[in-house]
């Protein structure tokens, strides 16, 4: 007898799941429930496309030969019934019956099925603040929210955009309201953007680049309401600090799984709102499965139940999902919070735990962070990244990275990926044998280089400090001498860092004049990006400096304000 599978949700992990499964098994009758008006369409591309560089969103519903993936593409090519909008209703799970409506002409019908696939994606959040059912306020989650406000950006009169939320749809949008001409600001509850995803130092770095392209970003404050003109159209959004003009706002504060259908049908819930699955996707009820966005997830390192609503992930599960149908033994074994983004010219990524997640989790995590020339200095296009390593103390195995820069991040992303699934040690990654050539890499790759340092850290070779590490002895009151090995030439184009306890000594003098530094007080080296602050540390303990550290990263590294060269 045919395997009769119905899938409720037709974007990512449905439509993966229903490729997959028609692969896996000729003969199974697969329907595909969608209640909107396009399928599997690559949602997160839609800020690509209202910044222009997707020129047609229909590029976002096709094949790479440009074919529409339509109903009548997964009819044809995959065998797969497609009834489009039809919102599920109701799961009888005694009877093994899913019941839909017809949108169009508020038909119902009942479809009985063997196995029951729940991807029913997320949401935006539409926050329940006073205006926000004006005109011109949006949220961005399907084709038709990109379309209308594609539209909206092309034909407004006003030029002033303000998004609410500075998580990653967010920023990727305040990219493309930018690249339309708009002065675009931001209103952030946290106090620096991507402030769930990255530590503070690599957020004030974010909030230094969004400056330099002229978005203001507001952090640390509440909306509290949007106000609107006699017309109905939003003019300014209303914090408890400020008032900010808008002739646009995005409501851009997360998304909420849905769940509704699976609570209703008595499925669990886990403590995140998603849907609970085991690791072949299955639900409470064994007839049911689910993956993407409306389920919770394991954490790879720590094991606590998380979402990750990523398109990358639905896909993993939809395959996983056809394999258990199918009765092959596929398993998803969890993520690692991994998420990238592009930020303007700069790549912003993060993977797995930062030190204070790591020592919730029972690690004893080392963290050091170090800037690095993507490629050969003598390169065309050589850009710095900012990398931050963390590693646990006993085991030495790899926890978790965060990179940002001009320079090239993504692969770099993806090795520490691999390294942190695959229980790398810190000696394990600074031992691997990347490629290397001058258009790809340096000789020692920037995650060599990052992983060298951390080995000196950890084996006693190195005392370092952060950037915010250093704000923090500051405000303690903590005694301590900046030394700068910078040129004379470099200080006045960089600038100087907001201490006055700071002496310039260029690193080839230090040799002759290291007898001017007292011995009484802790010296901080750095330069540019702190290799010659290196070379200055170990000077100064080779000369018996007892007490000596390193500022991480360099003054390239440094986040917050500066001073100018006197």
């Amino acid at each position: 007898m045919k395997k009769r599978v119905v899938i409720v949700g037709g974007v990512a992990c449905g439509t993966k799941t229903a490729a997959r499964l028609r692969r896996l098994d000729p003969d199974a009758e697969i329907t595909i429930v969608e209640k909107g008006n396009h399928l599997s369409y690559a949602g997160c591309g839609l800020p690509y496309f209202l910044e222009g560089v997707v020129k047609d969103s229909r590029d976002l519903l096709s094949t790479p030969l440009g074919v529409p993936r339509d109903s009548a593409f997964f009819r044809t090519v995959k065998q797969v019934e497609v009834l489009q909008r039809h919102m599920a209703t109701r799961i009888d799970r005694e009877k093994r019956v899913l019941t839909v409506l017809e949108l169009d002409t508020g038909v119902e019908k009942h479809l009985p099925y063997d196995t029951l696939v729940l991807a029913t994606g997320a949401s935006p959040i539409r926050p329940n603040l006073p205006g926000a059912d004006l005109a011109r306020v949006f949220t961005l989650g399907t084709i038709d929210d990109a379309l209308v406000m594609k539209e909206a950006l092309q034909n407004g009169t006003g030029k002033k955009a303000v998004v609410i939320g500075g998580g990653l749809i967010g920023l990727e949008v305040v990219e493309a309201l930018v690249a339309n001409g708009y002065d675009v600001s931001i209103a952030e509850l946290l106090e620096t953007p991507l402030a769930t995803l990255f530590d503070r130092d690599f957020g004030h770095l974010l909030k230094k680049l969004l400056a330099q392209h002229q978005v203001a970003f507001f952090g640390g404050e509440r909306v509290l309401e949007l106000l609107g003109n006699a017309a109905g159209n939003v003019t300014a959004v209303r914090t408890d600090t400020r008032e900010i003009p808008a002739d646009l706002v995005l409501l851009a504060v997360g998304v909420r799984p849905n769940v509704e259908i699976a609570r209703e049908a008595g499925l669990a819930i886990g403590p995140t709102g998603g849907i609970v699955t085991d690791e072949r996707m299955r639900t409470s009820d064994p007839y049911i499965l689910a993956g993407g966005d409306c389920v919770e997830t394991t954490h790879v390192l720590t094991g606590k139940r998380v979402r990750q609503p990523m398109g990358s992930a639905a896909n993993r599960q939809g395959r996983v999902i056809a394999d258990t149908i199918a009765g092959h033994d596929s398993k998803f074994n969890g993520v690692l919070g991994t998420a990238i983004m592009k930020a303007f010219d700069w790549t912003a990524g993060r993977t797995g735990l930062n030190e204070t997640a790591a020592a919730e989790a029972g690690f004893a995590p080392v963290a050091v962070t170090v800037t690095a020339p993507d490629l050969p200095h003598f390169m065309p296009g050589a850009a710095p990244l900012y990398i931050r390593l963390v590693a646990d103390r006993t085991s030495r195995r790899i926890l978790g990275a965060q990179i940002m820069g001009p320079g090239r991040g993504d692969k770099r992303l993806d090795t520490l990926v691999s390294a942190i699934t695959g229980h790398l040690t810190v000696d394990d990654l600074a031992d691997l044998d990347l490629g290397y050539a001058p258009p790809f890499s340096t000789a020692l790759d920037p995650v060599t280089h990052a992983a060298n340092v951390l080995r000196n850290k950890m084996d006693g070779l190195l005392v370092s400090y952060s950037p915010s590490e250093l704000l923090t002895k500051a405000s303690r009151g903590d005694r301590f001498l900046l030394l700068d090995v910078r040129t004379p030439e470099e200080v006045a184009a960089q600038g100087r860092l907001p201490f006055d306890s700071q002496v310039n000594i260029p690193l080839g003098a230090l040799w002759k004049r290291a007898g001017e530094l007292p011995r009484d007080v802790e010296i901080v080296t750095f330069c540019k990006i702190s290799v010659r602050g290196w070379d200055a540390y170990s000077i100064l303990k080779g000369l018996g400096f007892s007490n000596v550290a390193l500022l991480e990263g360099g003054i390239l590294a440094w986040p917050y304000e500066l001073r100018k060269a006197v």
